[in-house]
C-alpha cells in the first residue's frame, strides 16, 4: 500500500491519501482524544504525541499537529499507524459513531427552499474544492440571512480560512442565493 502525503493551506495540517475509500458517506472530525473514542483509527492517531486533530474524509485523513511538533518526526508514525490499521482491515468508525451536522431548526417553506439551494451549492461546488485541501465545510443553519458553516479538518484553524469563507464561499452563495447576506463559521 502506498500512502501519499499532501500539504494543505494550514501549515499545521497534512493530508494523507491511502488510495482507498475510508468512509462511504460523510466525514468525521475529532478535536480531542475523548471525541476520538468513536473511531478506532482516530484513537490510534491520538496515541502519537503532538497530534491535536484528526479528520477523516471519504478517501483521505487530515492530521493536525501542535505548534511544537515536527512533521519529519511525526510522518513516519502517522504513515505506519494508518498502514497497519488499514492492512489489518480494522474499522474506521465504531458502530456508536453518530455525527449530527445540523442544529434542530424549523424552517418556513420559503426558508426551506433557500436552505436546499445553499446545501446543493455546498455539496456540488464547495465541499469538493475544500476536500482537495484536506478539509470539509458543513452546513449548520440559515438564520436571518446568515449561513452558519462548520469548518472541519484542515480548514479548522487554517490561517486562510476566514479569507476563503468571506471571499470565496460567501461571494458564491450571495451570487446564487440573493437571500444570503453573510456567511459565518461556527466554532468547533
Amino acid at each position: 500500500m502506498f500512502i501519499q502525503t499532501q500539504e494543505t493551506p494550514n501549515p499545521l495540517t497534512l493530508k494523507f491519501i491511502p488510495g482507498i475509500i475510508l468512509l462511504m458517506t460523510g466525514s468525521a472530525d475529532f478535536a480531542s482524544r475523548e471525541e476520538a473514542q468513536k473511531s478506532p483509527l482516530a484513537t490510534r492517531f491520538f496515541d502519537i504525541d503532538g497530534i491535536t486533530r484528526v479528520f477523516i474524509g471519504e478517501d483521505f485523513v487530515s492530521i493536525t499537529k501542535d505548534n511544537d511538533a515536527d512533521w519529519d518526526t511525526l510522518k513516519p508514525f502517522i504513515l505506519s499507524t494508518l498502514m497497519d490499521h488499514l492492512l489489518a482491515q480494522k474499522p474506521i468508525l465504531s458502530d456508536i459513531y453518530e455525527d449530527l451536522e445540523e442544529t434542530d431548526i424549523t424552517y418556513t417553506e420559503e426558508e426551506l427552499q433557500i436552505v436546499e439551494q445553499i446545501k446543493d451549492l455546498i455539496e456540488a461546488r464547495i465541499r469538493p474544492a475544500v476536500a482537495v485541501d484536506g478539509g470539509d465545510i458543513v452546513f449548520s443553519k440559515f438564520q436571518e440571512g446568515i449561513v452558519f458553516l462548520k469548518l472541519r479538518g484542515a480548514c479548522s484553524g487554517c490561517p486562510s480560512s476566514s479569507f476563503t469563507l468571506k471571499s470565496g464561499i460567501e461571494s458564491m452563495l450571495k451570487h446564487y442565493v440573493p437571500e444570503v447576506l453573510e456567511v459565518r463559521a461556527v466554532p468547533s
